[in-house]
């Protein structure tokens, strides 16, 4: 079945869109502060298509990613009471949410720096960082820097492989989706023994 390969091409006209640009900076503000989807899912076909402007995409997503994080350091400041109910009593993001206090408690501001590249949302640590009042300074510097180097890495590796990597990346989309969604539900059963 040829799901996987459908998407592939829709994504890709997507980032040839005229506003994808607008697009990619609303989805990585977004993704910072309360959207579940990372903004890497619109950078990588973006910086494949337009190879030229991968770092320009690298950066539009740094900045606002960091713009949404001071959203959701906002946020973890001054709402969290609105909020709670997900991050307690067995809420949607309890787990995430305790992991991530445990991270800042032993780490502090360098926890923001492992988040650009942590499977723990991005969005969990910039809260987090404005419930338990971080300085907002170096939660604002160690993001860009974290943010940054996640985000230039995506670009830099798709602009290396170029329209060779789309090429390839085309051929075997179908086998690498539908081996993702196998270890998915393998990671699935494992969690749920």
């Amino acid at each position: 079945m040829k799901l996987f390969s459908k998407l592939y091409d829709k994504v890709m006209n997507w980032s040839r869109h005229p506003h994808a640009e607008r697009y990619l900076a609303g989805l990585s503000f977004a993704e910072s502060s309360f959207f579940p989807i990372p903004p890497d899912v619109m950078l990588a076909p973006m910086s494949l298509a337009k190879t030229d402007k991968a770092f320009r995409f690298a950066l539009i997503t740094t900045i606002a990613s960091v713009l949404g994080g001071i959203l959701g350091y906002g946020i973890g400041s001054w709402f969290l009471d609105l909020i709670q109910p997900l991050i307690s009593d067995g809420g949607r993001w309890e787990h995430s949410y305790t992991v991530t206090q445990e991270w800042f408690s032993e780490w502090g501001v360098w926890a923001i720096f492992i988040a650009g590249f942590s499977p723990i949302p991005y969005k969990v640590f910039t809260i987090t960082a404005g419930a338990i009042g971080m300085l907002f300074v170096p939660f604002v510097i160690a993001s860009v820097i974290g943010r940054g180097a996640r985000f230039f890495l995506v670009a830099s590796l798709m602009r290396w492989g170029g329209k060779e990597m789309e090429l390839k990346l085309k051929q075997y989309i179908d086998f690498i989706g539908w081996f993702i969604v196998f270890l998915g539900v393998i990671a699935y059963i494992i969690y749920k023994i």
